[in-house]
């Protein structure tokens, strides 16, 4: 939170080592890894920040999700890397004045490390058959599945799951879920899953309707792929449209 050069976000990744040829929507993100005793005042401190935002309303929406780990993500999507040198808040800024410094003052108390990145949507991968979009209404609730992979797998991992979407939608699954790749500032290659439901319950029993609804040949197709994921990661949290921010 403390450089806010155009950013403030979280969200999706670039390509690989093979292109696409259609647009692909990408995302800004910025994590703030918040300490377990400042929550309290993170969460105070961050919702000051979106009143002060639907005051001075700048430009540049964003939403905001949260991890069992205590991770804050801002997600926003950006047209192109030009946006990174934007500057969305000196007008805001200079009319809060002094208020503006605390308010940065108070979020950098309350952890010790954050960083951005950029992710893109692959849309050729997400199972949304209704419409893509990255947040439901009453489904705020997250599984976040990050599939890590070695450069010499790229084309494989991305044809492996290629075939788990062949195989939800021969199903007819209604268990619907949103892959992005990582891309500028990522540390490691991986695809990002996200799956929306209600609360930790609804997702146990989707996911298990789900697993009934795929029957037998789902293990095949998701052996294939983790033959070609080096590491998997499940993460779990809430998306906070109390904390989000949209202009008018």
């Amino acid at each position: 939170m403390k450089t806010i050069k155009a950013t403030f976000f979280m969200a999706l990744l670039m390509s690989f080592t093979f292109n696409f040829s259609q647009a692909q929507q990408r995302y800004q993100i910025h994590v703030d890894n918040v300490k377990p005793s400042m929550v309290g005042e993170y969460e105070k401190t961050a919702k000051a920040f979106v009143d002060a935002c639907n005051e001075h309303n700048p430009e540049g929406p964003w939403v905001t999700a949260t991890t069992n780990d205590m991770k804050y993500m801002y997600i926003s999507p950006m047209e192109n890397f030009a946006e990174l040198d934007k500057n969305l808040y000196s007008d805001m800024s200079k009319a809060m004045g002094d208020a503006w410094g605390k308010i940065f003052s108070d979020f950098d108390k309350c952890y010790d490390s954050h960083s951005d990145f950029v992710i893109t949507l692959a849309e050729g991968l997400t199972y949304m058959p209704e419409g893509i979009s990255m947040t439901q209404e009453g489904l705020n609730y997250r599984n976040w599945y990050y599939l890590y992979y070695t450069p010499e797998n790229s084309r494989n991992i991305w044809e492996a799951m290629k075939g788990v979407k062949q195989l939800f939608e021969s199903k007819g699954s209604k268990s619907y879920y949103r892959v992005y790749r990582s891309g500028f500032g990522c540390p490691e290659n991986f695809y990002l899953v996200a799956v929306s439901s209600k609360d930790e319950l609804d997702s146990a029993v989707q996911g298990k309707a789900n697993e009934e609804i795929l029957g037998e040949e789902r293990g095949p197709v998701f052996e294939k792929l983790m033959k070609y994921v080096s590491r998997l990661e499940e993460v779990t949290g809430y998306m906070r449209p109390d904390l989000s921010y949209s202009p008018k």
